[in-house]
């Protein structure tokens, strides 16, 4: 009997139907592999096999007094007259005395230095339900003096108040440099620091291992103001008694030591 033969013809997928099912295979295949590391995790917030440091946290704070050697002065004129001319050549006059006493006392041009200068009507508000009335125009002329021998500071107040300054709006004392002051509050305030956190260390029973941070903070120094306008000028005959005192430099500082 001759052997009989069957022939299936299996139509082929189109080139699109090939890509798609390569792309569904791939999928897969990534799918087993990262499946592990896609899977939920705990979070941790820090390495537990790190230990915790241990750490002390004190301030201290270091006060120099220093002396001032610089005076600041602020003075002015101000003048009122019927007209814009008039006010600009009155207080022309007597500004220019006034700068003129203050370098006859040494003082350097570079020290004087104009701080304002402005020009404002005056009106007449008495009458009652009328308009303002334009009486006049005020002219002011303030300037800043540094003066850096305390010794002439009053003779500097007098001699500007008799030449014709109407305003003086104070004197403030400060250092010139106080680099070296604040070297040493600030050693001083860490040597307090330091003397603290031994103190707590050794009641605790451990030891000081480091320094973990410092912060610091310089305070302001406040500097003496004089204010005597109205005793100048009432009292010619008699010097402007001016008294410098003291400044003092404070500087404080937060630091955290290591202990072990």
């Amino acid at each position: 009997m001759t052997p009989s033969t069957i022939t299936v013809s299996i139509p082929l997928p189109s080139a699109r139907v090939r890509w798609a099912g390569l792309g569904l295979a791939t999928g897969l295949v990534v799918a087993l592999i990262a499946g592990p590391a896609l899977g939920p995790r705990p979070i941790l917030a820090a390495d537990p096999a790190a230990a915790p440091e241990h750490t002390i946290a004190v301030s201290g704070t270091g006060r120099v007094v220093i002396s001032p050697d610089i005076a600041d002065l602020r003075l002015g004129v101000s003048i009122t007259a019927k007209t814009v001319k008039a006010a600009r050549t009155a207080n022309a006059t007597a500004m220019t005395a006034v700068i003129a006493s203050l370098k006859k006392l040494g003082i350097a041009d570079k020290d004087i230095q104009t701080t304002i200068l402005s020009l404002q009507p005056v009106y007449d508000y008495s009458s009652n339900g009328s308009a303002p009335r334009l009486t006049g125009y005020n002219l002011s002329n303030g300037i800043a003096v540094t003066i850096r021998s305390l010794d002439i500071v009053g003779d500097a107040i007098d001699g500007a108040l008799g030449a014709g300054a109407t305003t003086l709006d104070g004197v403030s004392f400060r250092v010139d440099n106080q680099v070296a002051a604040e070297r040493q509050a600030r050693e001083a305030a860490m040597a307090e620091a330091k003397s603290k956190a031994q103190t707590l260390a050794s009641a605790a029973g451990v030891t000081i291992t480091g320094v973990a941070s410092i912060n610091e903070t310089v305070a302001p120094v406040p500097y003496p103001m004089y204010y005597g306008a109205q005793a100048g000028a009432a009292v010619r005959d008699l010097a402007t008694p001016v008294q410098p005192g003291t400044n003092e430099v404070t500087v404080t500082v937060a630091v955290v030591y290591v202990i072990g």
